[in-house]
């Protein structure tokens, strides 16, 4: 397609301008050489026959057939409400929770056969009542004894009730929830439901998978055993375009454990409408080194930051306010100045790569129909003539033509080579807690992205009841004041509940 619009009637080569002006517009791509990095071999949990493995199929996905997960989590009280649903639909469900805690197990995850409080079956319309729904979530806290790891949510069909669900359960009440939905539990595959075991296990507390050799023994050079790194990722979620009043959120994860670096935390804050910059950067991240302080009884000796979301515009500018804000949440602890690396993670630009192959036999070059394989580098000839830059695919395309992430260094005191730097980022990408394959963005990006996601939900609900617009719409001069977020509560907050 790209090569018929460049060579057809509104290519850029198309009237006569080109040769007035003496220009001339090469049709050809530009060619050049990429790497393929090696998958790093994974490591999976004790229980299993299968301790370790390298992904070896050519989308690099591995399955967890008799194997546990790094580490399992041990679910005793859970509890399971319903929503709408069909008579039929609802006597499936002791199957569903059978076969849930069996293929739990088979991971190396218990899950308890048995719910806490028998199943709550409520009708859909609770969810477009938050009151009710707020008191029904309540009334199972209090009936499970105010402890409870975990409520399982099957819904008939998407609600937007779900946004207030989350909030209620995670800011009010105190607890992490999975949610499902009615037509899924019909065909129960055992891939769908090692899906939600693993998205279970991640929001308790466990982990998926680590890497086999250890960043430490992976970069020598630079990461020691007894030496921690934490590695942070940023992002912000701008509202949709038609509106133009509410807050931007903004969402920082930072690795709480090493150097397994497979479990994250997450601060979310509101900010001024549309705003790039994260306004309250200083505070959230001193909060992050606190709690890997506590996780780890030791503050980070490397601080490795992913910036999502930045145009290349706006680069510098958020470079100047946010190294700056890092700096300062390490300067309010005593004596502390860790080496910053800051780079910039872009999913959104126009580069696309094709595999290409000369084939000197039939004078013939040819594209081929498939996407590039995971694990692609490209850091010459399209990128910065003096920056720090490359491309790194590092998922397989399923569907439409892959985009490469563009990985951008802005400030390396750590003082990465290009191999250190593109060998660390491809591996972490193996390590993302939902699935059993790599991601097309480095872990901290893509969780920060999910919680800057769970922000925006715990906002849009709660401002949607006090949606009665004021008449001064059109001599709006400043950004309305920004609602604050509401905070997730204690026992959820050092858990990976936004996952």
């Amino acid at each position: 397609m790209i090569d018929g619009i460049v060579r057809g009637p509104a290519g850029p080569t198309s009237g006569n301008q080109a040769e007035e002006f003496k220009l001339h517009v090469s049709k050809e791509m530009s060619r050049l050489n990429g790497r393929i990095l090696q998958p790093p071999k994974l490591k999976l949990g004790d229980g299993g026959h299968v301790r370790d493995i390298t992904p070896s199929r050519r989308d690099r996905q591995w399955n967890l057939l008799n194997s546990h997960v790094f580490q399992g989590t041990r679910i005793e009280r859970w509890a399971l409400i319903s929503f709408g649903g069909t008579q039929e639909q609802k006597s499936n469900l002791p199957k569903f929770i059978n076969q849930l805690s069996r293929r739990c197990e088979q991971l190396g995850i218990f899950l308890s056969k048995s719910t806490v409080v028998s199943p709550q079956f409520e009708p859909t319309q609770v969810l477009n009542n938050v009151t009710l729904l707020e008191s029904k979530l309540k009334k199972i806290h209090r009936a499970a004894s105010n402890n409870l790891q975990l409520l399982i949510c099957i819904m008939e069909k998407k609600h937007k009730g779900y946004a207030d669900l989350k909030r209620i359960a995670e800011t009010s009440v105190g607890f992490v929830s999975q949610c499902c939905l009615y037509p899924n539990l019909g065909k129960l595959s055992s891939q769908f439901l090692a899906n939600l075991a693993l998205k279970i296990n991640a929001k308790v507390g466990g982990s998926t998978v680590a890497l086999y050799n250890s960043l430490p023994s992976q970069i020598p050079r630079l990461f020691r055993l007894d030496e921690p790194v934490i590695f942070i990722g940023a992002d912000v979620t701008h509202p949709h375009p038609l509106d133009d009043s509410s807050p931007s959120v903004a969402a920082v994860v930072g690795s709480m454990n090493w150097p397994a670096a497979n479990k994250y935390v997450s601060r979310m804050r509101s900010q001024t409408h549309r705003q790039e910059i994260i306004q309250d950067l200083a505070a959230m991240v001193e909060e992050l080194l606190d709690d890997f302080y506590q996780e780890v009884n030791k503050l980070p000796k490397r601080i490795i930051f992913f910036r999502d979301g930045v145009s290349e515009t706006q680069f510098y500018k958020v470079l100047k306010e946010e190294l700056q804000a890092v700096k300062e949440a390490c300067a309010r602890f005593p004596g502390y100045k860790p080496p910053i690396t800051f780079a910039v993670v872009q999913k959104r630009h126009h580069t696309r790569l094709f595999p290409f192959e000369i084939n000197p036999s039939s004078n013939q070059n040819q594209h081929f129909d498939e996407n590039i394989p995971p694990g692609t580098v490209v850091d010459t000839v399209i990128t910065h003539p003096r920056e720090f830059d490359f491309y790194l695919c590092s998922h397989w395309g399923v569907k439409g033509t892959s985009r490469p992430t563009h990985y951008h260094v802005l400030w390396d005191e750590n003082r990465f080579t290009s191999d250190e730097l593109q060998k660390l980022v491809y591996n972490l990408c193996y390590t993302f807690a939902r699935c059993t394959k790599p991601v097309s963005l480095v872990p901290p990006a893509y969780y920060a992205h999910l919680a800057a996601y769970r922000g925006r939900l715990y906002l849009e609900r709660s401002e949607s009841v006090a949606f009665t617009r004021s008449s001064n719409i059109i001599s709006r001069v400043t950004p309305p004041k920004t609602t604050p977020l509401p905070k997730p509560s204690e026992n959820v907050k050092k858990l990976m509940f936004y996952c």
